[in-house]
């Protein structure tokens, strides 16, 4: 049992975390130099123990506020990818998309303001933007992570909200050679349907060895899985608007009644692949020199077909007669349809196809020489990230032309909404492509290549005798970096070939699919790419007016210089470290895209723009951490801090034109002259260790944003520069103005966010040695702030009313329970949030925001690990369950009766194995 004497303090947080474990304690000696006397039995730490134990040292040894994963064993990370890991630290929440957690928001702000680090240094990203998509990393390639949820000066590429250090194995810090193997099987639990089924794996190998008298170490790495994409998606069109808006084209509907102009579901499978590979070689002939090269790659392929039902319901059928109408309307009491019988409609079938491939690559060498009285680090970086897709669909209608339908509606904010239509659609004869009213289809290629080359130079030095009582050294560096984001799209109409409307052949029909969840019942499936290559014509371009701003080039070149003293001293029996310093970080950002100008003649409408700005921030930090008796930590930090704006809100592309009736300019596009986003922040954090076993803590956070960046309509833009190319038309009498109305992100005024959060950590054994082997873990996030955007981008989503900060949750859950003993470890753990506003992509490629519904996602574990003295000894087996409540994922527009995607992706079951040589 652990005695320890308590400070009231630390028994309000324990109470307040764990009732039991706080009446449990009682007063204890403490040693003559005021640490605390530990008296536990020894145990061989292994497994989960281990690797909390590892992450609770690493957060008491830090001199910033800090959260931390430490692998329990090489490859031993329980999730998929290391998103699953970071969604349950304290203050970070997880966003699922297409089923898996792949961007984090730290502290209820959207992943834009945190910056993600490889080995200390920045890396790409395959996405628009600088946020990084944590999926592509395996969980069994990192070996620990690390949160900075407070910065300092040496910390380059920190983030607003938080700064997320993801490390790989460092060979020459383990003491013998480890061989470690690891192999999956999964299942989901919606089964199989169309050409993919419900079943996919995953294996991992990887090797650490050192070599001659350990001067020379080599780690391995290899991880790969392929797991079967199934989804179950009903959504309705958005925005809902109110009838007495939409001018009569909802008959039937009372004015005033909220509509939503149409509805579809749709059934996604395909697969999602990815191959991860990690190096490194370490040399260190000596203690004075220690070099470290070492190299990641990953690539993922993901392919998914969606097969569709979509029905209009805004009296847009082809024009057809009779058109539609709706009868036996159900309206709630917030004016919000609910459901009745459309007839009049012209339903088409959907094939949707999917091709994404992404590689990333990050390469670095660090070289470290030690001396006596100071080091000198040096680093060299490079990394590239590039992406592909290929997004095609195709529309079938019954034929022959028209075969309107009258569909029962039922719309559901809890589940399924139900669209039960009145014909057969589950013949494949009966359909054909053709010239729908929405065409006959459509294609995208975006293309993304993201490049970052980097430089560090930093030398740490002693302090002089004078200052040394205080301040145990001083850094001084300067890194360097150029990185370079291109985007292009080219997208075009799908277009029937010469035969005209076509029937899918039979050697291109997969088994049909099931829509029977949303009340549909079966419906075709096939090759989407087939039936373009065979009966269509595909010719994606990029030079139509709607497509050249979507092409772009962002380049920043980023110098970033520091000067750190670094603290460590004792006053009276309070010992205290941390560490005061400033940084400057000078920014050159450009920008180079085209516009188009359809004034000027023919092949002379596409124009350059090229434009962009530097500009310099000094950013000083302090960090305490006070040492009290007893294993207490009290934290205070305060710092100014900045956030790149989103690379694809400092583009250079744009849409323009002039109203020649008024001869008024204006445009919508991006802002090469953005500046950052700046706050000073504050944080205060306690922390009460029992050993390394066990900790309890509570932190409070305040930020002041002074800006925010958020897109804003300027009525007095100056257009001189655009307008100095323009071609007035013949007949254009009015007089050409040279201000008007642009829509771009803009520098806006901020706000405050503050909040607090409760963590507790610790095996229940401290409790009675009848629970030896059982822990928990808990945390729990309360966010708040008074920040109110507008996004006329995103108002068919969220309103024209201002809306908080987009991945805001006001509430975040942590949970983890787990049993270690004897070889056998059994964990459940769950995470939750409180509703948010997420950032989507919408059927355009386009960021958008929507309200998502809080989320409760559950994983658990159970496994055993044969002993040393067995003759299977390194072997553990292993069965493992995510999503096990199938937890929907939902968004809505403006309030939950008016839904816009119910979503679900199954329940995953997974059987592995882990041997370690």
């Amino acid at each position: 049992m652990l005695n320890r004497k308590r400070s009231a303090l630390s028994i309000a947080l324990a109470v307040a975390l764990s009732p039991s474990l706080a009446l449990a304690q009682s007063t204890t000696e403490t040693t003559a130099s005021g640490t605390q006397a530990v008296d536990l039995d020894t145990v061989q730490v292994t497994g989960i123990r281990r690797g909390i134990e590892n992450a609770i040292a690493i957060k008491q040894d830090a001199t910033s506020v800090v959260e931390a994963i430490s692998a329990e064993d090489i490859g031993k990370l329980p999730d998929v990818s290391i998103a699953e890991s970071l969604g349950r630290l304290p203050g970070l929440a997880a966003q699922r998309v297409a089923g898996r957690a792949q961007v984090i928001s730290v502290r209820g702000l959207s992943p834009d303001f945190a910056t993600t680090l490889l080995n200390g240094r920045e890396v790409v990203s395959t996405g628009d933007n600088r946020s990084v998509e944590f999926d592509q990393y395996p969980s069994e390639l990192v070996n620990g992570v690390t949160v900075y949820k407070t910065p300092d000066a040496a910390l380059v590429g920190q983030g607003l909200s938080g700064t997320i250090d993801m490390q790989t194995v460092r060979p020459l810090s383990f003491a013998e050679r480890v061989i470690a193997v690891s192999g999956r099987y999964q299942k989901n639990s919606l089964g199989k349907a169309a050409n993919v089924d419900a079943y996919g794996n995953r294996f991992s190998a990887s090797y650490i060895d050192q070599f001659a008298d350990n001067t020379w170490g080599i780690s391995l790495g290899y991880a790969h899985s392929d797991m079967p994409i199934q989804e179950n998606q009903v959504g309705l069109y958005e925005p809902w608007t109110t009838e007495q808006t939409n001018q009569g084209n909802r008959p039937g509907v009372a004015a005033g009644t909220y509509f939503s102009d149409g509805i579809k579901a749709l059934r996604r499978t395909g697969n999602n692949k990815r191959d991860g590979y990690m190096a490194t070689i370490q040399f260190r002939p000596s203690n004075t020199w220690t070099s470290t090269l070492d190299a990641f790659h990953t690539e993922a392929e993901q392919i998914d077909t969606a097969n569709q039902f979509e029905v209009n319901l805004s009296n847009y059928n082809g024009g057809y007669d009779p058109g539609l109408f709706i009868s036996n309307p159900q309206v709630n009491g917030n004016g919000s349809f609910t459901g009745g019988t459309a007839s009049g409609v012209y339903p088409l079938v959907r094939g949707m196809y999917n091709k994404r491939k992404d590689k990333i690559d990050a390469f670095g060498w660090n070289n470290e020489l030690t001396f006596d009285s100071f080091k000198i680090t040096a680093d060299v970086n490079y990394s590239k990230a590039t992406r592909d897709e290929l997004n095609l669909e195709n529309n079938l209608q019954l034929t022959p032309m028209p075969q309107l339908d009258t569909i029962g509606l039922t719309v559901n904010p809890n589940g399924f909404s139900q669209i039960r239509p009145g014909l057969d659609y589950s013949n494949p004869e009966a359909l054909y492509l053709t010239n729908t009213i929405y065409g006959s289809g459509y294609g995208k290629v975006p293309q993304v290549e993201d490049r970052l080359k980097g430089a560090r130079l930093q030398g740490t030095f002693n302090m002089p005798e004078a200052l040394s009582s205080w301040f145990q050294d001083i850094d001084v560096g300067v890194n360097y970096a150029d990185r370079r984001k291109e985007k292009t799209q080219a997208e075009g109409n799908i277009l029937l070939g010469d035969q005209g409307d076509a029937n899918v052949g039979g050697d291109l029909q997969y088994s049909p699919v099931n829509l029977g969840f949303a009340g549909i019942g079966y419906i075709p499936a096939w090759n989407v790419p087939a039936a373009v290559d065979r009966y269509m014509v595909f010719n994606p371009v990029t030079n139509l007016d709607y497509l050249i701003p979507k092409s772009w080039v962002v380049q920043e070149k980023t110098t970033t210089a520091w000067l750190r003293a670094n603290i460590n001293t004792d006053i009276g029996e309070v010992g205290l470290r941390g560490n005061i310093g400033v940084q400057m970080i000078r920014t050159d950002q450009s920008s180079q895209s085209n516009y188009f100008d359809r004034s000027r003649p023919v092949g002379q409408e596409v124009l350059p723009i090229d434009e962009g700005k530097t500009y310099t921030d000094w950013l000083p930090s302090l960090n305490l951490a006070f040492m009290f008796p007893h294993q207490q930590t009290l934290r205070f930090a305060v710092a100014k801090q900045v956030a790149r704006p989103r690379v694809d809100q400092m583009r250079a592309g744009l849409e323009f034109g002039v109203d020649t009736a008024t001869g008024k300019p204006g445009g919508s596009g991006g802002n090469p002259l953005l500046d950052p986003w700046r706050a000073n922040a504050i944080d205060l954090s306690y922390e009460k260790y029992f050993g390394e076993k066990a900790y309890v803590a509570a932190a409070v956070f305040y930020k002041d944003l002074k800006s925010y960046v958020y897109t804003q309509s300027v009525d007095d833009y100056d257009f001189s520069n655009l307008l100095a190319s323009y071609v007035i038309p013949p007949g254009m009498t009015a007089p050409l103005l040279t201000t008007g109305t642009f829509s771009a992100p803009q520098n806006g005024e901020g706000g405050t966010l503050k909040g607090l959060e409760l963590t507790a950590s610790f095996p229940l054994d401290m409790l009675t040695d009848t629970l030896r082997g059982f822990g928990v873990q808990a945390s729990a996030t309360f966010n708040d702030s008074d920040i109110k955007i507008s996004d006329p981008e995103s108002a068919s989503s969220v309103g024209t009313d201002p809306i908080s900060l987009p991945g805001l949750s006001e509430r975040v859950y942590n949970f983890t329970a787990y049993y270690e003993r004897n070889g056998f470890e059994a964990r459940v753990s769950q995470r939750r949030r409180s509703d948010f506003i997420g950032e989507i992509g919408n059927f355009n490629g386009n960021r958008t925001l929507r309200y998502v519904v809080g989320e409760n996602v559950t994983d658990a574990q159970i496994s055993y690990t044969f002993s040393d003295s067995s003759a299977m000894k390194g072997l553990t087996l292993l069965l493992q369950g995510s999503n096990l409540t199938n937890e929907p994922y939902r968004t809505y527009a403006g309030t939950k009766d008016r839904p816009l995607e119910y979503i679900e992706w199954g329940r995953t079951y997974m059987l592995g194995v882990n041997y370690k040589f």
